[in-house]
Formats: structure tokens, C-alpha cells, sequence
């Protein structure tokens, strides 16, 4: 099978997981032609870390009739703006979360796409993992009944030590709990659980500000606006009758992750969503709790494995599983939550979407299909 011609837009810090992956894990099916970056040192740096063969622009990689596919890495601000130069230039996009900040960004970038005929992926993929595969298994195949109910929780630190370089663009829109760790779990509930038709929220801010007080930061001593809520909690009417309920908040010093199913004859206890792999449990009605080895590959950090079944979904004419609907739903529920939280009511979800297809069993190693 052909190659699919990849540029990657962004080299920051993600970006080396990505490159890591398309370079080795998926090289298969992905040929990684350039990278580019507002800093050429960044991008001269990945493309020498990952022999890639071009440091390109912006638009030089725009411009490159080589290129099919552009991985879109840059701040959440920038990516619908990004997603929608890369259409216009005749290329499909894969874009990191958040898909983008407003629907009617999302809508543009969707039309813009249908318009060309052209893809649109998004982040997160880590539903693609064995883990969450799974679970869906477990689901599917009966071993919890009728599920009728989920929990989530990420409760996790913020960006107050200032160690991650980009920390402020946590403590904005985009990188906020929701925009930034929720979508992880609620992927994860639509894969599961399939659409949400109804949310309900609370959204707050603690702090107006903060301190950067860890010495080993450069950014010692600052005191940076906080320009975000950093604690919520939703609810959630999924379409299929289940209701479920999220945790998400940056106010913590550490990190606790859960994500629950409960269903009529079992509950499921899944991996953190923000990983592809993990245990996976179910407690039964006896009060037995069994745990289930993992029954697909790709338990390791195989961040980019979205992109890498678009890739074949571009190549077989086939739909995409980390697909810009699923995305545009997630970014629905999201803002419903804040809109929820503001105006005191229930918000319902214009959008749906089907549940994404789950990965066949026996894959030969690093394909996505048999």
C-alpha cells in the first residue's frame, strides 16, 4: 500500500511522541516529508531528531503538492485557523484537541472539508488503545449487563510550578480542565456509551492569578493571570439512556484518574482514557472483582494512532475513527457545560454522532487493518 505523505505543523513538545510514532510505530502506512515551526530552531531540531528529511515554514509545507495529510501540534487558538489554510490547500488535517474554540469554527472547518472532499481528524486517539478496546469488547459482549451509568474523574495539578514550557497556555481557554483533559473522557464515553443529547454543569475559578514558585522554572517569581475556570463538574443524558457524571479540575497537587461503567450485571472498571493502556477490571454482583487481560495491541503510548487509521481510511475509502464528527460532538457537550454552568439550565446537544467502529481483533503487528 502507498504511503500517505505527512507535514507535522508544531514541534513543541508533543510533537516527539508524534514524530516517534509516524517514524517508526506507523511507517508503514505514514511518510513524514517535513515539519515546520514559527521557531525554524525547533523544527531544524525534530526533523534532525527524527530524520526527517525537510524544516520547512508553514508555507512551504502548504504549498508542497507532495503532502496529503498535515498534523496539525500548534496552541489550541491556532488550530482551526491552521485546519482550514491546510483545506484550502488540498490537504486532509489531523488536528490535536481541542478540535477548536467555538462550533462555528468547528462547523467551517467541517464544511470547508465536505467541500473538498477531503478528511478531517482530531484528537484524542488513546480510545484506540487497548485499553478502552477492551472495554468496548467487555461492553459489547454482554459481561456487564445494560450499562446505565459512567463516572469520570481527572483531577490533576495545574501549570503552577511553570515547569512545562508552555505552561500559560494552561491557564487559558483551550487548555483548560475541559478543553484540555475532559475530552480524554468523554471520547472515551462516547466510544463506550455512544452520543449525549442533554448536559448539565458547574464551572469555577479559584484563583484570578498565580505565582510561579518553583525555583527550577524560568519563569521564577512571575505572577501570571489565570484566565480560565479550573474546576467543573458536568452531567451528562446520553442518547442511548445511560446518564454518567465528570470530575475535572487543575486545582490539585496530584493526579487521580478514574473512569467507571456501571451496568445491570457488572461494573467496568476502565484504564485512565489519558492512556492507551492499563487495567481493566469488572466487579461482579457477588462482590468479585475480575481482572481482564488486554485484548488488542497499542497499550504503549501510541499517541498519533488516529492519524495513522486515517491514513488507511484515505488509502481504502473508508471512514476514520478519530474523525472531526466525533470531535465537533465532544467540542458540543464541552461548551454545553460552560453554557450550563452560566445560564443556570440544562443545554441540549445540537449535535450526534455515531459511536466509532472499535479496532478488529488479530491485527498483525502496527497495522490497523487486516
Amino acid at each position: 500500500m502507498r504511503k500517505v505523505v505527512v507535514g507535522v505543523v508544531g514541534t513543541g513538545q508533543i510533537s516527539g511522541i508524534y514524530l516517534k510514532n509516524l517514524t517508526e510505530t506507523f511507517d508503514a502506512i505514514i511518510e513524514v516529508k517535513a515539519v515546520a515551526d514559527q521557531v525554524p530552531e525547533l523544527a531544524a531540531k525534530r526533523a534532525e531528531q527524527f530524520g526527517v528529511p525537510n524544516a520547512w515554514n508553514v508555507e512551504q509545507l502548504l504549498a508542497d503538492p507532495d503532502i496529503e495529510l498535515v498534523l496539525n501540534l500548534t496552541a489550541p487558538a491556532a488550530h482551526a485557523p491552521l485546519n482550514l489554510a491546510a483545506l484550502q490547500a488540498g490537504k486532509h488535517v489531523y488536528t490535536e484537541k481541542p478540535f477548536a474554540l467555538t462550533r462555528e469554527e468547528a462547523d467551517e472547518v467541517l464544511e470547508l472539508a465536505a467541500k473538498r472532499n477531503l478528511l478531517v481528524g482530531c484528537a484524542p486517539d488513546t480510545f484506540l488503545g487497548g485499553g478502552l478496546q477492551t472495554c468496548r469488547k467487555l461492553i459489547d459482549d454482554g459481561w456487564i449487563g445494560t450499562p446505565y451509568s459512567a463516572n469520570g474523574t481527572i483531577v490533576m495539578g495545574n501549570a503552577w510550578n511553570g515547569l512545562h514550557p508552555n505552561f500559560r497556555n494552561f491557564l487559558k481557554f483551550g487548555g483548560d480542565p475541559i478543553m484540555d483533559m475532559a475530552p480524554y473522557y468523554l471520547t472515551a464515553m462516547v466510544f463506550l456509551l455512544g452520543p449525549v443529547r442533554k448536559v448539565s454543569g458547574m464551572a469555577r475559578q479559584l484563583h484570578r492569578e498565580m505565582t510561579v514558585r518553583n525555583p527550577k522554572s524560568a519563569a521564577y517569581g512571575e505572577t501570571v493571570p489565570i484566565e480560565a475556570p479550573t474546576n467543573i463538574s458536568a452531567l451528562f443524558d446520553f442518547a442511548g439512556g445511560a446518564v454518567g457524571s465528570l470530575q475535572a479540575a487543575k486545582e490539585s497537587f496530584g493526579y487521580t484518574p478514574r473512569l467507571e461503567i456501571f451496568g445491570t450485571e457488572g461494573n467496568l472498571i476502565a484504564n485512565d482514557p489519558n492512556f492507551f493502556g492499563g487495567r481493566v477490571a469488572v466487579q461482579f454482583p457477588s462482590g468479585e472483582t475480575k481482572e481482564f487481560p488486554i485484548a488488542h495491541g497499542f497499550t504503549e503510548d501510541t499517541r498519533g494512532i488516529g492519524l495513522a487509521d486515517m491514513a488507511y481510511a484515505i488509502r481504502e475509502g473508508r471512514g476514520h475513527r478519530a474523525s472531526g464528527a466525533l470531535a465537533r460532538h465532544v467540542l458540543d457537550v464541552s461548551l454545553g457545560i460552560f453554557e450550563s454552568s452560566r445560564e443556570e439550565r440544562h443545554v441540549a446537544v445540537a449535535s450526534t454522532v455515531e459511536r466509532p467502529d472499535p479496532l478488529p481483533l488479530g491485527l498483525k503487528y502496527n497495522r490497523l487493518d487486516a
